[in-house]
């Protein structure tokens, strides 16, 4: 909502809103832009002249009493992604989608596209420092850069040229049925792409292999571009290897060595999706003058990631703290393999707090198998969703006790905070703490930074 903000308020529109009371780093970002922000909702906060009532899918029309007013008062209203959807319909756009990696690809995209200085307005939905700690990009309105979601279908209001697909696997079980559910969805929104539009998809994914399939069988004017180690073509990943806090990799299709320094082979995957996609808007605006690729590698060597994406929080005592959004088994997996391969040296701690119980329940077994490359995992109750209740009955018990089955060294706080102690006691010289979640355990390991920086 805040990058949405961000880009009317560059547009010239006059914006105003209300929040909860918790305290975020986009609190910093409206108050830099002079953009007035309540905490709290009171139909009194709706402005006498406001035309116009964005908000965020998290709050119901028929409860919060600021959308109550607007509605009594005639005054028009938008979803958050309606929004965007509208926002892309005046600018040549590009929407980024996936189960994982789509945060990232789409920062990586801002990345180059800055230091290009392309005339482009990228929106992402984490912090990224690249961008100033903001979540948007502001170069221009030409083209637009978004990162869109499938949650409840969302990215069916954006109207996309060229779409990037980096993954599709089971999640969002609250919403969808199952796999297939989920494919049917993705599906939908690549064939919103116009005659001769084109779907980057990763061919090293079976899900979005397959949903480029599905898209070619029904519609063989999309232009299809696979990336990845086993794609054909220009966007090929050859060349990869790792090194301590490195991951160097070529492209198929041209000589230039890549550089990153963000863990992760996943990472290398979602840098081939960003370069492609980059050089299709340089091609689009700037042919014939040749794609300046060592501008391109100095973005990528340069990003330092994003915001809760394998973000350094800081370092005490010898213990680095980092943080990290990942919530699914498999971003899980191989968030923790390449923060390892980065950092071997390091004993890798990670904090862990589940997010829904529908996610926790449907993908239990795949949870208790996906903390392989930690040294230590501490766990907790789990992160409940305002959008469910608790009708499986799950609890974070239940996660540590599937955790165990494969993992020698767990243990178990309720609360996040209950853990400072152990933490702080538990925790040496060469450790690495990892908060891991899209709970509120990230405070966490701001605290056990604090606690060592103050430790006797």
């Amino acid at each position: 909502m805040t990058a949405l903000a961000e880009v009317l308020h560059a547009r010239g529109a006059r914006i105003t809103g209300s929040d909860t009371a918790e305290k975020f780093y986009t609190d910093a970002v409206l108050d830099h832009l002079g953009i007035h922000y309540v905490e709290g909702f009171d139909a009194g906060n709706l402005p006498r002249d406001a035309q116009l009532v964005i908000h965020s899918a998290a709050y119901r029309r028929e409860e919060n009493p600021e959308l109550l007013a607007a509605e009594e008062r005639g005054i028009g209203m938008l979803l958050y992604p309606e929004a965007l959807g509208l926002l892309s319909l005046s600018s040549n756009a590009t929407g980024i989608c996936g189960v994982h990696g789509k945060s990232t690809t789409t920062a990586l995209c801002g990345t180059i596209l800055k230091e290009w200085r392309f005339p482009a307005t990228v929106v992402v939905g984490a912090e990224v420092p690249a961008f100033g700690n903001r979540s948007t990009l502001v170069q221009g309105d030409r083209y637009l850069v978004a990162e869109t979601c499938e949650y409840r279908r969302h990215f069916l209001s954006f109207h996309p040229s060229r779409i990037v697909l980096t993954s599709i696997e089971p999640d969002h079980l609250d919403y969808f049925r199952d796999l297939e559910d989920l494919l049917d969805a993705f599906q939908e929104y690549v064939l919103l792409l116009p005659h001769g539009g084109v779907l980057v998809y990763c061919h090293d994914d079976a899900g979005a292999r397959e949903a480029a399939r599905r898209v070619h069988a029904r519609r063989d004017d999309i232009v299809l571009i696979p990336y990845g180690r086993e794609a054909e073509g220009a966007y090929r990943v050859v060349n990869e290897r790792q090194g301590t806090g490195r991951s160097m990799f070529s492209l198929g299709g041209e000589g230039t060595e890549y550089s990153l320094r963000i863990p992760g082979e996943h990472n290398v995957l979602n840098a081939a999706a960003a370069l492609c996609v980059c050089d299709l808007l340089w091609k689009e605006e700037s042919a014939p003058r040749p794609v300046d690729r060592a501008a391109a590698a100095r973005a990528l060597e340069a990003f330092t990631g994003s915001r809760r994406r394998s973000e350094i929080v800081g370092e005490a005592r010898g213990v680095l703290v980092m943080d990290d959004y990942a919530h699914h088994p498999t971003a899980i997996r191989k968030t923790l393999e390449g923060i390892k391969a980065f950092h071997p040296h390091r004993r890798l701690v990670v904090d862990f707090m589940s997010h829904t119980y529908s996610r926790t329940q449907a993908l239990l077994a795949e949870f208790g198998r996906c903390f392989g490359a930690a040294d230590l995992v501490v766990l907790h109750k789990i992160y409940a969703s305002a959008r469910e209740a608790n009708a499986h009955g799950i609890s974070g018990r239940d996660l540590l006790d599937e955790v165990r089955k494969a993992h020698e060294n767990v243990v178990y706080f309720e609360e996040p905070r209950d853990a400072l102690p152990y933490l702080v006691g538990e925790l040496r010289p060469g450790d690495l703490l990892l908060t891991m979640g899209a709970g509120d355990n990230w405070k966490l390991g701001r605290e056990a930074l604090r606690a060592l920086q103050e430790k006797p």
